[in-house]
């Protein structure tokens, strides 16, 4: 007896077999390439607090004032497409009502504006592309994806170093749970600037380079653990002016306890984080595990139809075998 498969069957088993192909490869392969740091990035951040702010017309230190701190982060694609990476260039402000709203970031009450070049896949710092300053650490605007709970190197650029940031623990923010990270810097030089006598108790003398010091009485960060993505931020930075080699500052340029990510700043982090996150879930969980599980039935399915076959006997059924003259028995 001879059995043959249907097509259908063939198809079947065909359709199941590549499936459970494509399922380790959408797992192993496209989920990897789809977790990259984009070059055409265009968002901002806004941070929102009270603080002390040095008033450069009264020179003095002015209390309680409202603190706007405006991060805006722009991918230069030419520079990414040209190196291979992520080129990122940045502009942070720092405001109070008073200067606010500035036609132009220089009109602000101070204005950093920097490169950061990162690798598209580790999101480890890139030195090339004109990258400014000489950005060092793990992370800095984001973190890595696939965020470990341990401790990070996050750098600070008012710094111009690494901070350390040790996980704490899981929090919500708008309902969205991220790994939260916490740390602080202690007083340290940070560069210096050329000011007048009289700021840093030296009055005989009409400008000094006095050093400016920087401290932070606290950096906090919520990130979403499967992008990277930095969805709440705190922070508290304190910056003052000391006579050249004084112990003691003389002048407070900022002072503020907490800066931290405006609701609106928040809401928009946490959609873009959902987005992303569901899409790299997609591709790395639900559709490879979706992909094996219907390639196995239809890999079964197919071999059962393809085992039963199709039966082509070439031998008569004893049904349908006509009539045979007996043997005659002869003496």
């Amino acid at each position: 007896m001879r059995r043959t498969a249907s097509p259908f069957s063939l198809v079947v088993l065909g359709f199941g077999t590549f499936l459970l192909v494509l399922a380790p490869l959408l797992a192993w392969y496209v989920q990897p390439r789809a977790a990259v740091n984009p070059i055409d990035i265009d968002t901002t951040a806004v941070y929102t607090g009270r603080g002390s702010v040095f008033d450069t017309e009264k020179i003095e230190t002015v209390p309680d004032q409202k603190i706007t701190v405006t991060q805006r982060v722009r991918g230069n694609v030419e520079d990414s497409e040209r190196s291979g990476n992520a080129v990122w260039d940045v502009v942070t402000t720092v405001d109070t009502d008073k200067s606010l709203p500035a036609a132009d970031p220089h009109d602000a009450l101070d204005v950093n504006v920097h490169r950061w070049v990162l690798d598209r896949e580790t999101t480890e710092p890139v030195h090339c592309c004109e990258e400014k300053p000489y950005i060092e650490g793990e992370a800095y605007l984001k973190f890595p994806f696939d965020v470990q709970k341990r401790s990070y190197q996050w750098w600070d650029n008012t710094l111009g170093g690494t901070v350390v940031l040790r996980y704490q623990g899981t929090e919500k923010v708008q309902g969205y749970t991220g790994l939260k990270f916490t740390g602080s810097v202690p007083p340290t030089k940070a560069g210096t600037r050329l000011v007048p006598g009289s700021i840093v108790d030296q009055p005989d003398r009409p400008q000094v380079l006095a050093e400016e010091w920087y401290s932070n009485h606290g950096v906090e960060l919520v990130v979403d653990q499967a992008t990277g993505r930095v969805i709440y931020a705190q922070t508290g930075p304190r910056r003052t002016l000391r006579a050249p080699g004084g112990e003691k500052d003389a002048a407070v340029l900022l002072d503020a306890e907490k800066i931290a990510f405006t609701t609106e700043t928040q809401k928009e982090a946490v959609r873009q984080a959902e987005r992303d996150s569901g899409q790299l879930q997609l591709v790395g969980e639900t559709l490879p595990i979706g992909t094996a599980v219907a390639g196995f039935v239809l890999a079964v399915a197919g071999g059962v139809l393809v085992a039963r076959g199709r039966k082509e006997d070439g031998t008569p059924d004893m049904a349908e075998t006509p009539d045979m003259p007996q043997p005659t028995l002869t003496k």
